[in-house]
């Protein structure tokens, strides 16, 4: 049964997935206005990784110490009010300013869903719970796209964030209403925000993590991971548009479509997949999880490869190595949640997105835009134009691409990897 907790905080990772993804559905009207290189496009995104994860470590360790509900109350508040704030930005500096607003807002939101979750369900419903969570990520991105498009081919980009924000004024009020599963005789530990770095005696001390081999795995894993998606959505609309010649509408249902059905199986799949083999082996998740990686890279490598106007190959393909990637996040999250102490699973899921972020999102848009910008500078002097084309970018953003297949094939060796020693870790780490 799907509790009250669930749904506030599955409809709180939509609007948090939402709001990341919306300035990425226009990033070719955001592009023209500002004149903005495919590199530039990458750096916003990079810096929003790069603050996201350095200052998710205190916040997942305050998480561990101190109220959740408020914490998280918060952090909603601030990347809604960020967001709406980009409707008026007039410079790319603004723009990139209100990026990094929306990412001190947005750092709350996984330590403290993902260890709430696990607090709530045992063991064996993990996977279905995280993974209905982690559906936030497809859904928000669908609903972003969906919406962003033609809204802003109706009304203009900057109606568009400032709707992206509207939902925080029903969803904060929800949350405040909800009980956390510490209990009513859970007592802060800190009076100020400094000492939630100092343990107690009686607790395990979060270095211990750093001593989990499998953890570390699993952090590698999360960086490939996140380059690929963060390249993926970042420059999905724009590969629609330069590469097929879609419309800014088209291209946001056409991403909303692959997003939501792509991403809604393949996480409603791990979660059903991954509790059924977790009761049969505990390595299970980890190497299903893997073999979904694997299953993902050529797929993603054949629509990549369709020449222009390929819609209707691409599409289908773009969507079901979408939803192959997108069972990761039931089946690791609920891994990472398995081989930890339950006092360190905030301050664990924020260290794991810390490395993450900085070792993978970080660099996925931007490497990504800088090689489109390599390539179409290429194309360009092939074609023996003085500058560069429209045409150009098309060729250089569909080669830049071909990254993300790669990146998959890497991303199912190391969890493989990790299913190796996730057992023995579980016995030795997991004081349930």
């Amino acid at each position: 049964m799907i509790g009250r907790s669930l749904l506030v905080l599955f409809a709180i990772n939509i609007l948090n997935f939402y709001d990341r993804q919306v300035l990425s559905t226009l990033t070719e009207p955001v592009r023209k206005e500002f004149a903005l290189s495919d590199t530039q496009i990458g750096w916003m995104t990079t810096a929003f990784t790069l603050l996201y994860a350095v200052i998710g470590v205190p916040i997942g360790r305050l998480a561990d110490r101190w109220n959740r509900k408020k914490l998280l109350a918060s952090g909603v508040t601030v990347w809604s009010v960020l967001t709406a704030s980009t409707a008026i930005a007039g410079s790319y500096g603004f723009l990139l300013f209100s990026r990094l607003g929306v990412a001190v807002g947005e750092a709350v939101c996984a330590p403290v869903g993902t260890s709430w979750l696990a607090d709530l369900y045992p063991p064996h419903k993990r996977s279905g719970a995280l993974a209905l969570f982690m559906l936030g990520v497809p859904i928000g991105m669908s609903l972003s796209s969906f919406c962003s498009g033609p809204v802003a081919q109706s009304f203009g980009w900057r109606a568009a964030m400032v709707l992206a924000a509207g939902p925080a004024l029903l969803l904060i009020p929800a949350l405040l209403t909800l009980d956390d599963p510490r209990g009513a005789g859970f007592q802060p530990a800190m009076p100020a925000f400094m000492p939630a770095f100092f343990v107690r005696p009686a607790e395990p001390s979060p270095w211990t993590i750093l001593r989990i081999r499998t953890l570390w795995w699993i952090i590698a894993s999360g960086a490939l991971f996140n380059f690929t998606m963060y390249a993926f959505a970042v420059f999905l609309a724009s590969f629609l548009m330069r590469v097929h010649g879609v419309s800014l509408a088209s291209a946001g249902i056409a991403s909303g479509c692959i997003f939501g059905i792509g991403g809604v199986v393949g996480g409603l799949t791990a979660g059903r997949v991954g509790d059924h083999i977790a009761v049969k082996r505990k390595d299970g998740r980890m190497r299903v999880a893997a073999l979904a990686a694997l299953i993902a890279a050529p797929l993603m490598f054949f629509a990549i490869l369709q020449p222009p106007g390929a819609v209707a190959i691409a599409l289908p393909l773009l969507g079901l190595a979408y939803g192959f990637f997108n069972m990761y996040y039931g089946l690791v999250y609920s891994s990472i949640q398995d081989v930890v102490s339950p006092s360190l699973r905030a301050t664990t899921m924020a260290f794991y997105f810390m490395v993450m972020y900085l070792g993978g999102a970080s660099f996925g848009s931007l490497i990504t835009g800088n090689l489109s910008d390599r390539m179409a500078r290429r194309a360009a002097l092939a074609a023996g134009s003085p500058g560069i084309t429209e045409a150009a970018k098309a060729i250089g953003l569909q080669q830049a691409m071909f990254i993300i297949p790669a990146m998959a094939i890497a991303l199912a060796l190391v969890l493989y990897a990790g299913s190796r020693t996730i057992e023995g870790d579980m016995a030795k780490w997991n004081m349930l």
